[in-house]
Parts: structure tokens; sequence; C-alpha cells
């Protein structure tokens, strides 16, 4: 495909833990905009919210490594969750580990990849995708 594809996540928790959904949105950028190429919407059963914001990460990236980008912009509204992949923050959470760890792996497949910390207000297709697997 080459290009660059931009995917925003969001995972979602009902009771932190509760029932739980993750939603991304991915869209390539075609003269400036933004065209939607796909979404995973999933229902992911009784978890916390960062678990959930993991998830939805780690499902979003392999949708996106499919595509084979040249270039990714991943776009989340959770500040924990983009700091610890930048590597500014630790992952003290030892159950995070392993989906931190396999999110590092998906990165590492794309050339070129931007990880930007967004408002919940810029991240709305990410966290409708989430909540309507919680409401389907």
């Amino acid at each position: 495909m080459g290009g660059t594809v931009v995917l925003y996540t969001d995972g979602a928790s009902r009771g932190n833990p509760g029932p739980a959904g993750i939603g991304a949105a991915l869209f390539q950028v075609e003269d400036g905009r933004l065209t939607p190429i796909g979404e995973v919407s999933e229902e992911i059963g009784i978890t916390t919210n960062n678990v959930a914001e993991y998830r939805a990460v780690v499902a979003g990236l392999s949708r996106a490594a499919e595509l084979a980008p040249d270039r990714l912009v991943l776009r989340a509204d959770s500040q924990l969750l983009i700091r610890q992949l930048q590597g500014r923050y630790r992952v003290k959470a030892e159950n995070l580990r392993p989906l931190f760890e396999r999110a590092r792996q998906l990165l590492n497949r794309f050339p070129s990849v931007e990880l930007e910390h967004v408002p919940r207000e810029d991240n709305t297709v990410a966290d409708a995708l989430a909540n309507a697997a919680l409401d389907g």
C-alpha cells in the first residue's frame, strides 16, 4: 500500500473492571484528507480500562500492519498508553507488560511511526466503535 495510515484507538470499560470493548479506526491520508479504510469494534469481556486501551492498540496495529504503510500515525486519548509506548513512562502494571510488548513489536514493523496523545473530543470515531461493541 505505502503512504500514510492514521490509526485512532480507544478502549472502554464500564466499571473498571467491567464489561469492556475496543475500537480502532484506520484512515489513509489522501491529498491532506483522511479516507476511512478499516475499523475494529469488539467486545472483549470483563477487564480494566487500561487493558482495553492496550487491546484496542494491538488490534488496530495488527490491522494496520496488513496494509504495510510507509508511515503510521497512532492517535489515542490515553496519555498513559501513548507515553508508555513513547518510552516516557514505565509500565508498572504487570498485567499490561505483555500487551505493551506486543504493541511495541507491532510498531517496529512500520518504517516510520508517530505517536500522538489527542483529546477525547478528537477521538470520537474510535470511542464510538468501542462503545458500539458494548451496546451491540
